[in-house]
C-alpha cells in the first residue's frame, strides 16, 4: 500500500503523543512492505532546507516552514488555516491508497477529503479525542458554538474512522460509519532493556507544560505532602506555556528541595531511563485521548495515577493492578500519593505486564487490517 499520513506536528522535533504514534506506525508499516508519506510542517527546515527528506524509512514532506502551534497556551487556528492550504498541493502530487488524516485541528482533514476525491484514494480520519460541549467551557459560547460545528463537519467527510480507545469510541454515538479502535503503544522491549538513571526520584510527570495538564495541582498536593511531614522528590519533565508559571508556583510553596524542572529531555531513551528511577508516575491531565505516556510508565515499571475527569481516556488504561485514580483536587491527589508510594513495589510486575499487551508491533498490525478492510 502507498499511505499518507497527515499532521502537522512531527517525531522527532516534535514528541507529543500523536507524533510517536504516527512515526511508530509509519515505521512499522514501512517494515511490513508499505511505503509511508508524512505531510507536516518543516521542522528541519532551519537546518536541512530539502523538503523532502526520509527519517526510519518514512517519506516526511514539508507542507511549509516553522510556525507557533500554540497562542496562550492553545492551539493556533491561524497555524491549522496556514498548514492545510498549504498541504493541497504537496499532497496532490502523488496519488495514494489511504490518506489516514488526524482529526485536529480539523482544518487539514477538508483538504485531505478533497484530494482523496480528486485522486481516489480513500480517505480515514483518526479521532484522538472528542470535545463536543466542552467547546463551551473551552471557548465561550460564541467561538465554542464554531468549533462544535467544525468538528462535527468532519465527520460528514468519511465512512472510516479510527479511534485510539473504547472510551473516544462510546463518544461518537452520533456518528454513522465504521469505527476501528487502535489504541497507542509502546516501545516496550526498549524501555524494558534500558538502565536507571542515577538520580532517584519518589514522583515524575512527562508531559507539555500546559494548563490542561493540571502539574499546579501535582505542586499544591506535593506542598500539602510536605506540611503534613512527608519528604517526596519530583521529576517534571516536559516545556510549554506554563513552564514559567508553574517554576513561580514551586518557589512561592518553597518546593525548590523537592521538584526539580527537567525541561524538555531530547532523548527518549532518557526520559524513560528518569521513569525506572522514580517510583510513581504522576499524570493529572484533564483532557486526553489516550496518552501513551501511561503507557510508557507502566513498562517501566511504575504504577499510574491519573485524574477521574470524562475527557481523560488515559483512565480506560487504569486497572486496580497498575495505577489509581483521583478527583483533580490537591488533596485527594495528596492521598493517592501516599497510597502509591506505599504499594508500588508490589504493583510493578503487574504494571509491565499490562504494558507488554501494547507493543507498537501489535499496533501495527491492528493498523495495517484497518487499511485493507476499508480498500476492499
Amino acid at each position: 500500500m502507498r499511505i499518507a499520513l497527515v499532521y502537522d506536528g512531527a517525531y522527532p522535533w516534535i514528541k507529543g503523543g500523536v507524533e510517536k504514534r504516527l512515526h511508530e506506525i509509519g515505521k512499522g508499516l514501512v517494515k511490513r512492505g508499505h511505503e509511508v508519506h508524512w505531510y507536516c510542517v518543516g521542522w528541519w527546515l532551519n537546518e536541512n532546507r530539502n523538503r523532502d527528506i526520509e527519517v526510519d524509512g518514512i517519506n516526511y514532506h514539508a507542507v511549509c516552514g516553522p510556525m507557533e502551534m500554540y497562542v496562550n497556551g492553545r492551539r493556533s487556528i491561524k497555524a491549522a488555516i496556514k498548514f492545510s492550504l498549504s498541504l493541497f498541493r504537496p499532497l496532490l502530487r502523488n496519488k495514494f491508497d489511504i490518506i489516514d488524516c488526524q482529526q485536529f485541528p480539523f482544518f487539514p482533514c477538508f483538504i485531505s477529503k478533497l484530494v482523496s476525491v480528486i485522486r481516489g484514494s480513500i480517505f480515514i480520519m483518526t479521532v484522538h479525542e472528542y470535545w463536543g460541549p466542552y467547546w463551551y467551557e473551552y471557548l465561550g459560547k460564541i467561538k465554542g458554538l464554531f468549533g462544535r460545528l467544525i468538528e462535527k463537519l468532519t465527520f460528514k467527510l468519511t465512512d472510516n474512522v479510527i479511534t485510539i480507545s473504547n472510551y473516544v469510541k462510546s463518544t461518537l454515538d452520533f456518528y454513522n460509519g465504521k469505527i476501528y479502535v487502535v489504541p497507542n503503544g509502546v516501545q516496550f522491549d526498549r524501555i524494558r532493556m534500558l538502565r536507571k538513571k542515577g538520580e532517584k526520584s519518589n514522583l515524575i510527570f512527562v508531559g507539555r507544560l500546559i494548563k490542561h495538564k493540571n502539574v499546579d495541582i501535582l505542586l499544591r498536593a506535593m506542598d500539602i505532602l510536605k506540611r503534613r511531614g512527608f519528604s517526596f522528590k519530583c521529576f517534571i519533565i516536559g516545556d510549554g506555556p506554563e513552564k514559567k508559571n508553574l517554576k513561580k508556583l514551586s518557589e512561592e510553596l518553597g518546593l525548590e528541595y523537592e521538584v526539580k524542572f527537567l525541561g524538555r529531555v531530547p532523548s527518549d531513551d532518557d526520559v524513560y531511563r528518569y521513569m525506572k528511577s522514580s517510583d510513581v508516575f504522576v499524570f493529572p491531565s484533564s483532557r486526553e485521548g489516550a496518552g501513551i505516556v501511561t503507557l510508557e510508565a507502566n513498562a517501566a515499571g511504575l504504577p499510574v495515577i491519573t485524574a477521574d475527569h470524562p475527557l481523560n481516556a488515559s483512565r480506560e488504561l487504569i486497572t486496580s493492578n497498575n495505577g489509581i485514580l483521583f478527583d483533580l483536587t490537591p488533596e485527594d491527589l495528596a492521598e493517592k500519593i501516599i497510597f502509591m508510594m506505599k504499594n508500588h513495589e508490589g504493583m510493578k510486575e503487574d504494571c509491565i505486564k499490562f504494558a507488554e499487551n501494547y507493543s507498537w508491533d501489535n499496533i501495527v498490525k491492528l493498523t495495517e487490517n484497518v487499511y485493507l478492510e476499508v480498500l476492499e
